[in-house]
């Protein structure tokens, strides 16, 4: 399904601070589609085909080790958009992308991508940002699992994934979270469990409800603290961006 002027694309926060006249030549090549939980819109090493603006779908991104494990490097929500090897001149990626919160998003060809990030000044430099709170990301999410207890891990895992959802409760089994983490399965199931016991969350077979948010911050290791303030940051620019393109567009 394509979009059509109907439609409201400010789901995604990149999408919604394009500029409202440049958005209008990008509209015709984004289509809607559905990303189910568990699908892989690309491999470690193979040629991008499309790039993804995430809606209510969130994609973790993950390195896969020569024996087959592997570890979330990142995880693309609503605030941005996957495939961004692209816009740096790759066309292919290192890491896998898999879909652990199944929703809806924005697809578009790899091609028309590309075309139209050199075509459009708003979209470059929104991707450009985006692509600097992704470093932000990348880089904390590899000291965090580096330094951190699986505790502090988990709790900045959860925190950074409920931020991207209008509701506290997740569906996610602790094997995957295990697998995206790079820890083993029993690590992730004593520390859910003093969560638990700590009246922080409630989890049953692959569910897991946030139950005190701020017990959880309170929790987590610095990490969570630094990567949010560079989203928040981000959100506020297009915010930002996002007004001011409403009003010089009214005007005209």
């Amino acid at each position: 399904m394509f979009i059509t002027s109907s439609q409201v694309t400010n789901q995604n926060y990149l999408l919604a601070a394009v500029q409202a006249d440049e958005f209008e030549r990008l509209k015709p090549h984004l289509e809607l589609v559905q990303m189910p939980l568990g699908s892989v819109l690309h491999e470690s090493g193979s040629r991008l085909q499309h790039a993804w603006f995430p809606t209510t779908a969130i994609v973790s991104l993950q390195y896969i080790m020569e024996d087959g494990a592997s570890t979330e490097i990142a995880g693309v929500g609503n605030e941005g958009i996957l495939g961004v090897s692209l816009l740096m001149g790759g066309a292919a990626t290192p890491s896998r992308a898999i879909v652990q919160t199944g929703g809806c998003g924005y697809r578009i060809k790899a091609g028309s991508m590309l075309q139209e990030f050199n075509r459009i000044e708003s979209l470059q430099r929104l991707s450009l940002l985006y692509i600097q709170a992704l470093i932000t990301q990348m880089s904390l999410t590899a000291a965090c699992n580096r330094h951190h207890s699986i505790e502090q891990q988990l709790c900045r895992w959860l925190l950074l994934t409920i931020d991207r959802l209008t509701s506290n409760e997740l569906i996610m089994t602790q094997e995957l979270i295990a697998s995206m983490l790079g820890v083993r399965r029993e690590g992730i199931t004593e520390a859910a469990g003093n969560l638990k016991n700590a009246g922080f969350i409630n989890y049953r077979r692959g569910h897991i409800t946030v139950l005190d948010r701020s017990g959880l911050e309170t929790l987590s290791c610095e990490c969570y603290k630094v990567v949010k303030k560079e989203f928040d940051c981000l959100l506020s620019t297009y915010a930002t961006t996002q007004h001011s393109h409403s009003q010089a567009y009214s005007k005209k």
